[in-house]
């Protein structure tokens, strides 16, 4: 291991409490929060408790630097970026905000996540078709992708990360297809941002949704959506309300006169100690570098699948280059799969199962201790 992914994950590894009692490797599904967003969250649960509302001042001040700090991470605007409590919520303000006409179609990969397929599939009412493009255990094959699309696909929308077995796609061969086509892109970010770089100002990406409480390390509730500047006119608004106006803080002040940008999709109360953590784990993600920080994920991956497949486990997860991600699935031949997590726990080591795979999910601060532990765990299973 270099110096520099040791210092990375040494100085991760000290802002994660849960390093002191896990071998945590479940972040694709739910993580631990960093110490600094803790420290946020409570500092915000103080100020409410003691001094109410005439802390909103600073709040909003608050508020205003983590929408920053979302726009800085994936290169965007400030302008550009609507804080919002999930991906669910993102995908809906695209799939419910488009001007849809029958005959149209959404061209997506049959291995989503269901959050990037249902909101997609519930526009059959109106005569909108899903499309849903076969992989090879996560692998994409471009070109049929874009055989897939017509001149009435309105927009392909694909998942960065791939939940089940962690391939990571080429968004840039993706965002070609999409411009090929004529067709808009969205794309769930959810397994990538915060353990890889990405810059929509060099990938032509129209629409992105994330939530932090995956690899951000943020709490649950609290996530961003991405909305390109120059298709904010595309959206029709949803769940509009009182702070989507120019005049959100004028409450007497009644006209419907939307904000031009994409906070306009606030339309009530935020989660705000939520957003405040999650604000506090992107500023120490970007501070160690989301370059370095990918180094680290994919350094303690390889190591763990060298591991798992020296124990005899046929891993899936493509391991090819840029394929690789901070997911790792594999296959337990003969176990029972929720008995194998159930002993891991009991172990302290964390983990999931997903589509009859065990999933594990290191991230930069996982160490090959933590690897350790958790092949002792599997090889100490007794089925």
């Amino acid at each position: 291991m270099n110096g520099e992914i040791e210092a990375v994950r040494n100085e991760l590894r000290a802002a994660m409490p849960v390093a002191q009692n896990w071998a945590y490797f479940d972040h694709a599904a739910v993580a631990p929060v960093t110490a600094p967003a803790a420290a946020a969250m409570r500092t915000w649960i103080d100020q409410s408790l003691h001094e109410g509302d005439t802390m909103w001042p600073e709040w909003a001040r608050q508020l205003k630097q983590v929408r920053q700090s979302a726009a800085t991470l994936i290169g965007a605007t400030p302008a550009e970026i609507a804080l919002v409590p999930n991906t669910t919520a993102g995908i809906n303000l695209v799939a419910e905000g488009l001007d849809w006409r029958a005959g149209d179609n959404v061209v997506t990969l049959a291995d989503e996540y269901p959050s990037n397929l249902y909101p997609w599939m519930n526009l059959a009412d109106h005569g909108v078709e899903t499309r849903r493009v076969p992989t090879a255990d996560g692998v994409v094959d471009y070109d049929q992708l874009a055989a897939h699309c017509d001149e009435r696909t309105r927009i392909i929308t694909v998942s960065w990360v791939a939940f089940s077995n962690g391939c990571r796609r080429d968004l840039n061969a993706i965002a070609e297809v999409a411009a090929r086509k004529g067709t808009l892109l969205f794309v769930d970010a959810i397994q990538g941002l915060g353990a890889f770089p990405l810059d929509v100002s060099q990938t032509p990406i129209d629409f992105l949704a994330a939530d932090g409480h995956k690899w951000m390390l943020g709490p649950e509730g609290a996530g961003i959506a991405y909305i390109r500047r120059d298709r904010l006119p595309l959206l029709t608004p949803i769940a509009v309300g009182a702070h989507s106006v120019v005049h959100a803080q004028d409450y007497a002040h009644i006209e419907l006169k939307l904000k031009q940008d994409a906070s306009r999709y606030e339309g009530g109360s935020l989660n705000v100690p939520g957003m405040l953590g999650l604000g506090a784990s992107l500023d120490l993600l970007q501070s160690l570098g989301i370059d370095r920080v990918a180094a680290s994920v994919l350094e303690i991956s390889d190591h763990l699948v060298s591991e798992l497949q020296q124990l005899g486990m046929r891993v899936i997860s493509p391991r090819a280059g840029e394929q690789r991600s901070g997911i790792v699935s594999f296959e337990f031949p003969g176990a029972d799969l929720l008995a194998v997590r159930r002993h891991c726990l009991e172990q302290r080591v964390a983990l999931a199962t997903r589509a009859g795979r065990i999933r594990v999910s290191p991230h930069a601060y996982n160490s090959h201790d933590d690897v350790a532990q958790l092949i002792n765990a599997l090889r100490s299973y007794q089925g």
